[in-house]
């Protein structure tokens, strides 16, 4: 069982900035890549940004210069720095992990498959 947990969500004004976390528990060997999604009502669900274990990074076009993903491997968790924030980054967040791979009882290796956070909310607004 892997579980992912968000923090950090709430309202802000514009141009304030936001710190969101995503800490992933279980059993788990290595993730590939983990993330940000955001989503707002009546659109599809969007990358925001993405970091693969290697510290590679995906950002938005939207964001870009504007938010920063970071990632520690060792903690499982995935960190989204968001500054200069608009009234356009208001949605909710959705973590991501993809490609886990984690540890059965006698330790070997096995793929898990990928898995979402619950969300957090993000609100800009004055």
């Amino acid at each position: 069982q892997v579980q992912l947990v968000e923090s950090g969500g709430g309202l802000v004004q514009p141009g304030g900035s936001l710190r969101l976390s995503c800490a992933a528990s279980g059993s788990i060997f290595s993730i590939n890549a983990m993330g940000w999604y955001r989503q707002v009502p009546g659109k599809q669900r969007e990358l925001v940004a993405t970091m693969t274990s290697a510290h590679s990074t995906n950002y938005a076009d939207a964001v870009k210069g504007r938010f920063t993903i970071s990632r520690d491997n060792g903690k499982h968790t995935v960190y989204l720095q968001m500054n200069s924030l608009k009234p356009e980054d208001t949605a909710v967040y959705y973590c991501n992990a993809d490609t886990v791979l984690g540890l059965s009882s006698n330790f070997a290796v096995q793929p898990l498959g990928d898995y979402w956070g619950q969300g957090t909310q993000v609100t800009v607004s004055s």
